[in-house]
């Protein structure tokens, strides 16, 4: 399981970047920096609690995780 400190971390890092991409976008799709800046600020906004909700969601669920077995308790 994850931390949610972990979480966090995952979360802002990746949102970081991918406001740089929109922004990014934005502005060579318009040329208004101005315009692209606030794009880039919503988006983040916005994303940045579905993306955290998101992740703590599937901390939860087992799917494609491979549990350790009893032995594996006990090996150095």
């Amino acid at each position: 399981m994850e931390t949610k400190r972990r979480s966090i971390a995952k979360t802002l890092s990746w949102r970081a970047w991918a406001t740089v991409i929109t922004a990014t976008v934005v502005y060579i799709s318009t040329g208004e920096l101005k315009f692209a800046m606030e794009i880039g600020l919503i988006d983040t906004s916005v994303k940045l609690g579905a993306y955290f909700l998101h992740e703590r969601i599937w901390n939860r669920i087992n799917f494609g995780r491979i549990m350790p077995s009893k032995q594996d308790d006990f090996q150095i």
